[in-house]
């Protein structure tokens, strides 16, 4: 069964880090690309970060420009596990995080095959 499971959110101050992780089962997992997504209440979902994985080795990693230089994008292949690094977080960070594999179009837009159930991660001014 493809499952996504998302953990580590929580409550941070401004200029804190968190990581959140995505944990899947093996035949998801194996999906090339994988992506973070965010929606904070009353607005519509947003891209996060994706990565394109082939051979073990991350071939591109792309960011939206509000987290670029602050979240990093990686995965454990031994877990079965992707992360999301998040430092210098903002109040405007507030949203809750889901991951996402195997995209149906562009990365960027949030029409995936598989998605998780989400992390709600709050950030305090």
């Amino acid at each position: 069964q493809v499952q996504l499971v998302e953990s580590g959110g929580g409550l941070v101050h401004a200029g804190g880090s968190l990581r959140v992780s995505c944990s899947a089962s093996e035949r998801t997992f194996s999906r090339s690309t994988m992506a973070w997504f965010r929606q904070a209440p009353g607005k519509e979902r947003e891209f996060v970060a994706a990565a394109y994985w082939s051979g073990g080795t991350t071939n591109y990693a792309v960011y939206a420009d509000s987290v670029k230089g602050r979240f990093t994008i990686s995965r454990d292949n031994a877990k079965n596990t992707m992360l999301l690094q998040m430092d210098s977080l903002r109040p405007e960070d507030t949203a809750v995080y889901y991951c996402a594999a195997d995209p149906l179009g562009s990365y960027y837009y949030p029409q995936y095959q598989y998605w998780g159930q989400g992390t709600q991660v709050t950030v305090s001014s």
